[in-house]
């Protein structure tokens, strides 16, 4: 399709789940009274693991969005990204019809999908024998299944597709959405990220990386992205999905229209499999080519959704990048990682935070980064430190990096019809 012929793509339904609440609005509610969602571990016990958080989401129940029967056939990544599906879906106010059906598609993605099923039917086969395995075990665990089971759902029988990138899961999903609208392949998409591995599994594995904070006495303070004092991510699960629309179909039927998707951009560090490259150079690029996507000047941007996932590296090396792409006006930027919140949603990180960002242009406040104390003097940007701010927001950037040096940015724009 040639360029100026590129359909233009608005956002019109949002659904949230997060260890701060389940639905959209007890999440951004709570993040703009800066709580946290992080606590003790409950799903399992870790007495004999080294670290002992998590955000875990404790008011979700899936009989409220799942027909009972079909509870025990999912894994909970699934249920999530149903319920956050339903909300945005909802929230949208678009229908399927026989009509429309082929024009509506869905891409969910998810870092690393059913791995607490994986872990509890390897131990039944070993315990208990193959026949003990239910036969819904291999649907139930791979990670297209969430956006199979919403389609089916909501019967979107258009294209369909799930992302497999890490911490950049959630916003490919959303990235790749956008295009396939923007070429005229479908005129709606449903698309985000769900990820729930707080099992032994996952956060065993994590913590023998030493990624993870062990500030078990202190959870609530255990998330502090860009201060001094910050020692690993806490792992957290969710889903995060929004509902994108060609803007000649919202305007159709007179849709609520919450911002516009103008630039996508998408990099590989191709330098080490969980360390960023040296001075942030395939973040940086991202932004840049984002940037580029939507032809704006960097000059333009008010705002960022910080990856900000409170490592040491991570941190220093993504603001070395927003200062090399925003040059002065890095210092003019507001810039918040809501990771010190939520915790950090893995594969549903991207699709939470590109709800907050389209949010924050929505209703013209930016979340806080919280328990930023003692700012890493390599970390000097306005991070918005622990209040969330009103501020007029035209143009916010959504990062996301991940293990694979796999990097993903997110452009988003407050609607104007002309």
């Amino acid at each position: 399709m040639c360029e100026n012929k590129k359909r233009r793509v608005v956002i019109t339904g949002v659904g949230m789940i997060t260890p701060l609440g389940t639905g959209t609005e007890k999440s951004w509610d709570a993040l703009l009274e800066g709580k946290s969602g992080i606590g003790h571990i409950t799903h399992f016990d870790c007495s004999n693991l080294p670290v002992h958080i998590a955000g875990e989401v404790k008011d979700f129940n899936p009989a409220d969005f799942i027909e009972e029967k079909e509870i025990k056939k999912m894994d909970r990544f699934i249920h999530f990204a149903i319920a956050a599906s339903q909300m945005a879906f909802e929230d949208s106010g678009l229908k399927i019809t026989e009509k429309n059906a082929e024009r509506v598609g869905v891409i969910i993605g998810s870092g690393i999908g059913g791995l607490p099923s994986i872990e509890h039917y390897t131990r039944v086969l070993y315990e208990k024998g193959h026949r003990r395995i239910t036969p819904f075990f291999i649907p139930m665990s791979i990670i297209n299944l969430a956006s199979g089971r919403v389609s089916i759902l909501l019967g979107a029988r258009g294209p369909n597709s799930a992302v497999v990138t890490a911490c950049s899961s959630g916003s490919h999903a959303i990235g790749d959405a956008f295009r396939i609208i923007q070429r005229g392949e479908a005129d709606a998409m449903i698309a985000g990220g769900s990820e729930a591995v707080i099992c032994g599994l996952g956060i065993a594995g994590f913590a023998v990386m030493k990624a993870l904070s062990r500030r078990n006495d202190e959870p609530e303070k255990a998330s502090r992205p860009f201060d001094r004092d910050r020692d690993g991510f806490v792992m957290a699960e969710g889903a995060g999905i929004v509902v994108l629309e060609s803007l000649e179909s919202a305007l159709e039927r007179g849709a609520r229209i919450y911002a516009e998707i103008v630039g996508y951009g998408m990099t590989g560090d191709a330098y080490h499999i969980t360390s960023p490259s040296p001075d942030g150079e395939g973040a940086a690029r991202c932004m840049k080519l984002t940037l580029e996507d939507a032809g704006i000047s960097p000059e333009e941007v008010d705002y960022i959704n910080a990856h900000g996932t409170s490592t040491k590296y991570n941190d220093e090396l993504e603001t070395m990048a927003i200062k090399n792409v925003f040059g002065e006006h890095a210092y003019k930027l507001a810039v918040s990682s809501t990771k010190s919140m939520t915790g950090h949603l893995l594969g549903a990180a991207g699709g939470v935070e590109a709800v907050i960002s389209t949010l924050s242009i929505y209703h013209g406040i930016v979340p806080p980064t919280t328990n930023l104390e003692n700012p890493d003097p390599e970390c000097d940007l306005d991070y918005v430190p622990n209040k969330a701010r009103k501020m007029e927001v035209n143009y916010a950037l959504s990062n996301s990096f991940g293990f694979g040096g796999t990097n993903a940015c997110l452009l988003f724009k407050k609607f104007k019809e002309d």
